[in-house]
């Protein structure tokens, strides 16, 4: 059976999935690296390590399902990384990823400045120092003449592909999620260039996210068991691919992501963008623009919550334990911004709160009372979506919180919308195989695979009635604690 291997590069790991025709999984493997925090503030990886499980979970995959089967490889990516190579395409600096927050003070000067202001809200990228153009400002500033010495300035999917193909290319999609890319123009941006001190020659050439990179060089083939002729497709940036994955690509079809971090995202016809830059708004492909809004608080509250309130206890035992709480948590609010937040607050200072805590709360209300607070700002973004997007019709979840029937019934009873749980949750994964069949005319441009739902989380009236006050309240609080 030919297959279609999808890469999907993200924050803290690799997964590769081989894909049949109708989108069922075939073979996968997976590897881990480590997020470096070096000094405050900081979040890096060494892009080696990376591109190193790239080539293992390829390799892997590739003998499960042999080399001859390979119809093409396909790729999604983490957006909002950067790093500087030299001429010999080797990094001059760690990469920084969308969590670095050492560009706070630039992102609070652009945002000052209403002229500036006004042009980055043109480009639908958020001004915030996940922002590959607020990272260059920054090293501008910390490290003088560093970013001219480079010879490339590059995100980890560039610096991947070209490893494995020997060409430097970026999709739109991830070149409109740095803030040098105008979305109007579909090219990169004269003045922003300038703005953050970079030549269109350190850039990657643009590519449509159905372009193929390849041919695999020659010895690269050789180690993955492929033959050198393989079809390399560009991909995406994950966000959009999960949605395109999940098969949620029509209008009032949302899609919520929850991983390490999360995302609420909606696909629109045409250039849509927030007014007030609180949402971020991706290209996909011709006639598909992704609208959204990312936050840094998902996995990692509950991985905290593990660590600090019960380390004793599995994830699963710790979700087993919130469940035996009820819905509200006895009054209890999480204001879960651990990890400062992007939507819908977009403040890199923003601190968690436990509010209303008392003598009577217990470890289970307290870790459930986290898991809603995740939801309860995930619905805050849906709300800030449909005025611009439209009202939903279908909520599909995926990602790591997908597997949690506990949490995904508190998405459906917060948000009062039916929730489904497709049959992959590696829908960054399979977005990229999807990406590659429409490269190969397997299928038409911009169109997903069929779906069917493994399960179905319906709004349950009494949580409903439960929640409405407290998520009036949970905005109430994140406003009066801004």
């Amino acid at each position: 059976m030919s297959v279609i291997i999808g890469v999907d590069i993200g924050t803290t790991s690799t997964k590769v999935v081989a894909f049949a025709p109708d989108g069922t999984v075939q073979a996968q493997a997976g590897g881990g690296y480590p997020l470096e925090r070096p000094v405050p503030g900081a979040a890096e990886q060494d892009p080696r390590l990376i591109l190193a499980a790239v080539r293992a979970g390829l390799a892997q995959v590739v003998a499960q399902v042999g080399g001859q089967n390979v119809a093409a490889i396909s790729f999604s990516a983490a957006m909002h990384s950067l790093m500087l190579l030299d001429a010999a395409g080797q990094p001059l600096t760690a990469m920084m990823t969308w969590a670095d927050n050492r560009a706070a003070a630039v992102a609070a000067a652009l945002a000052k400045a209403a002229t500036t202001a006004a042009r980055l809200r043109q480009t639908g990228v958020p001004i915030h120092p996940m922002s590959p153009l607020a990272k260059l400002i920054w090293l501008n500033q910390t490290r003088p003449g560093l970013v001219q010495q480079a010879a490339q300035v590059v995100g980890i999917k560039a610096f991947v592909l070209q490893a494995l193909c020997g060409r430097l290319v970026v999709d739109r999609s991830l070149a409109n999620a740095t803030g040098l890319y105008d979305p109007a123009t579909g090219d990169w941006a004269a003045d922003l260039l300038a703005l953050a001190g970079v030549t269109r020659g350190q850039l990657p050439a643009l590519c449509e996210p159905t372009a193929a990179v390849g041919p695999l060089l020659p010895a690269v083939a050789e180690s993955l068991g492929l033959a050198p002729a393989t079809p390399v497709i560009a991909g995406s940036s994950d966000g959009p691919l999960s949605n395109l994955g999940l098969g949620a690509v029509a209008p009032g079809q949302y899609a919520v992501t929850i991983g390490t971090s999360g995302a609420v995202r909606v696909v629109a016809p045409k250039l849509a963008l927030d007014p007030a830059g609180r949402l971020f708004t991706y290209y996909l492909g011709p006639r598909q623009w992704v609208i959204g809004g990312p936050v840094n608080n998902g996995g990692n509250v509950l991985q905290w919550l593990n660590r600090t309130l019960a380390p004793q206890l599995t994830l699963t035992e710790l979700t087993a334990l919130a469940a035996t709480a009820p819905a509200g948590s006895h009054d209890l609010l999480f204001l879960p911004y651990l990890a400062g937040e992007r939507a819908p607050l977009w403040n890199a200072a923003a601190t968690g709160s436990f509010v209303g805590l008392t003598t009577t709360h217990t470890t289970a209300d307290l870790v459930r009372a986290g898991m809603e607070g995740v939801i309860f700002n995930l619905a805050a973004v849906l709300a800030l979506l449909t005025p611009l997007a439209g009202p939903v019709t279908t909520l599909a979840a995926a990602g790591g919180f997908a597997k949690s029937p506990l949490w995904c019934q508190m998405l459906a009873d917060i948000t009062g919308c039916a929730v489904t749980v497709p049959a992959s949750v590696e829908s960054s994964a399979l977005g990229a195989a999807v990406l590659g069949a429409q490269a190969l005319d397997r299928l038409p441009l911009g169109q997903a695979l069929p779906t069917a739902a493994t399960h179905r989380f319906v709004p349950n009236p009494e949580a409903v009635a439960i929640y409405r006050p407290l998520a009036a309240e949970f905005r109430r609080l994140t406003a009066a604690l801004a």
